[in-house]
């Protein structure tokens, strides 16, 4: 079973109420949140009213909030290959 992962990405405010229900009819109420919902014809007409407001991919699996987390987290920028204390004792000698 394939699924829509659909992220609110542009803010609802000053849209028409018609607008903002579609929104929460998906369970989207903030920016940058991602809902999961099975493919199926009436919640891709659903996508299809807030296209402007959403980003939307079809996934093979719902991913947990620990996994999307982890997709957004961004990469530290270094690696340690090895600390300071580890270094130092294998130069030591006596």
């Amino acid at each position: 079973m394939s699924y829509f992962r659909v992220t609110l990405v542009r803010s609802a405010i000053g849209l028409p109420r018609r607008t903002t229900d579609v929104l929460k009819a998906l369970g989207l109420k903030k920016r940058m949140v991602t809902v999961f919902h099975p493919v199926s014809p009436s919640v891709a007409g659903q996508i299809m009213k807030v296209k402007e407001l959403v980003d939307v991919r079809e996934v093979d699996r719902r991913l947990t909030k620990q996994e999307i987390h982890l997709e957004r987290k961004p990469d530290p920028g270094y690696y340690i290959e090895q600390t300071a204390e580890t270094e130092w004792g294998a130069n030591r000698s006596y």
